[in-house]
């Protein structure tokens, strides 16, 4: 199947050029069997031969210790026998605390594992039994970390396991609350590498082995997809996404559904729920800027436009996604049945999430809000005066100026069934004590999150084996399918004069690669372009620190997207061209412009994260380059100014048109 087969341009026999990657199938679940029931500290029971664990420590199987019976009613019983208290920490989804101290240690940043005394306190104390994990540990450490926080789960009154989240983790880019460091996990291309192959059957072999990489250290729920539309070019969360157009994007978003959740039926027990993000027109932001950041915090759409990022996330819905994530900002310029959007973050906005998503689209999972957006943004995140730090993190767009109490209300009346990246359950019992929130509709978004933990089967087993953990990490043959894919999803752009492949004994002059890359395909590194036969030159997609005060926005690629003179990957392209014939890979992250870089290369290819060896493979002919543009590449800044932030690839008189690339045209090496 290809994404792109409708499209008049080119055919789906040339955007499938290439060695197809090997399947992994997604296994059936076997026939109903007994669980493996395993206990750290708590008892187990035998009853008529079979074992439960006795999690409440009755010494009688309770309903819901039972695994006979459905999660559904498993469920029931388990929330009859909760504490509102109990059922508000469920509500929360928190941040691992990592050991040490410092800003980075309070978000789970650390090189010595969790802070378990801090994380007991808050699963002991305020119930809570979602969190998100930023350990970057090898993975027998990593298992052992997690397995140490379920056995903190365990020691609570009902013995209710923990969740474990984590953001992308087998990906090239890293950017601290966007996507987690990767130690143990097999490496892919960015998203936007896949929406370059175009297959959701690759997609969907990859989500299975990051599935089950990620269940083999304990984690249990995957902060992705973005099946947000790469329509504004400067958008800096554009990496995470698929490509521009939901044509392409839904079905590759299915994919990755179905892959994580091993199946299309919702998650399976052995499967990582899978959270679709954000919904829903995050990719509308003008200028690019970022929601993250209070000068990022609105998007501009119309009701058409709109109507095409909703449509993005068809796929996911269709396999029934486990979750869903509300975007930051506040949508301007939308309408929905005839009345505008309230002019507040979709996170509090019931229009978008009572509304569209549960009565239009009939979505009967469990709605995570974005990190963050109960908190208060006073000056510090405003308009700091200097580098903001954790503290002053907060998106409450469009409720600002009212209490973090009434925000936790409004995000409930609008549809939440839990706050990201807070561990703040109080204001949830005092709204319900006072009468302001019914405890039937805390009910519902605790039934929603149970259910996800007895269907993955968490309240029988949660712990994981670390040795297992560290025999599947990054397993060779993981690894050479992410190759794989890396080579395939590379884009060649122009090849002039045949000049590709390289070969014979030449020698390289090179810049952003490593010699041991070129050296060990037979080539001879040297020092000058001027004694070289052929330069290699790997360049980053343009950009600028407009925000260095901002938390995210020092971290996120913002601006121009045009390559300048001072540039140092441009320079070295200039510096080499003047001599040889020169071969530019460029990294997109975000679609540069290459009007300039075009007329000195002899080879451009565009990546979406690759190594050094995968990059050499293609340019020696051991592999073919047979990715297609998921995006346009803009001709200049101008037409990036004009162009509707809302709409894919509407930029004037674009370089390179979505879908752009050769192809075939490399001889392949025998």
């Amino acid at each position: 199947m290809t994404v792109w087969s409708s499209s008049p341009s080119w055919s789906s026999s040339r955007w499938l050029i290439g060695a197809a990657l090997p399947a992994v199938a997604l296994l059936a679940q076997p026939a109903a069997a007994d669980p493996q029931v395993q206990s750290r500290k708590g008892p187990t029971l035998t009853v008529e031969g079979r074992q439960f664990r006795d999690l409440d420590r009755s010494g009688r199987l309770d309903p819901y210790e039972d695994w006979r019976l459905s999660p559904e009613q498993r469920t029931d019983d388990l929330v009859r026998r909760m504490t509102l208290e109990e059922k508000a920490g469920t509500m929360m989804h928190a941040s691992l605390p990592g050991a040490g101290s410092g800003a980075n240690a309070a978000i789970g940043v650390s090189a010595d594992g969790y802070d378990l005394a801090r994380v007991g306190e808050i699963i002991g104390q305020r119930g809570i039994t979602s969190f998100i994990t930023r350990l970057a540990l090898p993975p027998r450490r990593f298992a052992e970390a997690n397995n140490a926080v379920q056995q903190l789960g365990e020691d609570s009154r009902l013995g209710i396991p923990v969740t474990i989240s984590t953001d992308p983790r087998n990906h090239f880019q890293y950017v601290l609350g966007s996507s987690a460091q990767s130690k143990g996990f097999s490496q892919w291309p960015d998203p936007l590498g896949f929406g370059a192959i175009g297959d959701p059957k690759v997609v969907r072999t990859f989500a299975d082995i990051a599935r089950q990489e990620y269940r083999a250290v304990g984690i249990h729920e995957a902060l992705s997809p973005q099946a947000d539309l790469a329509t504004e070019p400067r958008w800096s969360r554009m990496t995470g996404t698929f490509g521009s157009n939901p044509a392409l994007v839904s079905p590759l978003v299915a994919a990755y559904v179905e892959g994580f959740q091993h199946g299309s039926n919702g998650v399976a027990r052995d499967g990582v729920m899978t959270i679709v993000k954000h919904w829903v027109g995050y990719g509308a932001e003008p200028d690019g800027f970022d929601a993250h950041n209070y000068y990022g915090r609105t998007a501009r759409l119309n009701d058409r436009s709109f109507a095409a990022h909703v449509a993005a996330f068809d796929g996911a819905f269709r396999v029934n996604v486990a979750g869903v994530m509300p975007t930051y900002p506040i949508l301007e310029g939308v309408t929905i049945d005839g009345t505008p959007l309230e002019q507040v973050g979709a996170g509090f906005n019931r229009q978008l999430l009572t509304g569209l998503l549960r009565d239009t689209k009939g979505y009967r999972g469990i709605i995570l809000s974005d990190w963050a957006i109960t908190n208060d943004c006073g000056p510090g995140c405003r308009a700091p005066d200097k580098p903001q730090g954790v503290r002053d993190i907060a998106m409450p767009w469009g409720v600002e100026t009212v209490s973090e109490a009434q925000r936790f209300e409004k995000g409930i009346v609008a549809g939440l069934d839990q706050f990201g990246g807070v561990d703040k359950p109080a204001a949830i019992i005092t709204a319900v004590r006072a009468g302001r929130i019914a405890e039937a509709r805390i009910d519902d978004s605790v039934r929603r999150i149970m259910i996800a933990k007895f269907e993955q089967g968490l309240f029988d087993n949660p712990y994981v084996d670390p040795a297992a953990a560290e025999r599947f990490a990054a397993r060779p043959e993981h690894q050479r399918m992410a190759d794989a894919a890396q080579r395939r999803s590379q884009v060649l752009l122009e090849n002039r004069s045949g000049a590709l492949p390289l070969t014979g004994q030449r020698r390289v002059f090179i810049y952003g690669l490593s010699p041991d890359a070129v050296n060990t395909k037979g080539f001879t590194v040297v020092a000058r372009p001027e004694d070289a036969d052929v330069a290699i030159i790997r360049m980053e997609a343009p950009s600028e620190m407009l925000h260095p005060n901002n938390f995210f926005g020092s971290r996120q690629k913002e601006g121009r997207l045009d390559f300048r003179d001072g540039d140092a990957g441009y320079e070295a392209l200039k510096t080499a061209s003047a001599h040889v014939p020169t071969i530019v890979s460029v990294y997109l992250d975000r679609p540069a412009i290459l009007t300039n870089v075009r007329d000195k290369a002899a080879v451009l290819l565009a990546n979406f994260g690759v190594s050094d060896a995968a990059l050499m493979d293609v340019l020696t002919g051991r592999a073919r380059a047979s990715g297609r543009l998921p995006f346009e590449l803009p001709s200049s800044m101008a037409a990036v100014s004009a162009q509707d932030p809302a709409v894919p690839d509407d930029s004037a008189k674009p370089l390179y048109a979505v879908g752009a690339g050769i192809g075939g045209a490399v001889r392949l090496r025998r």
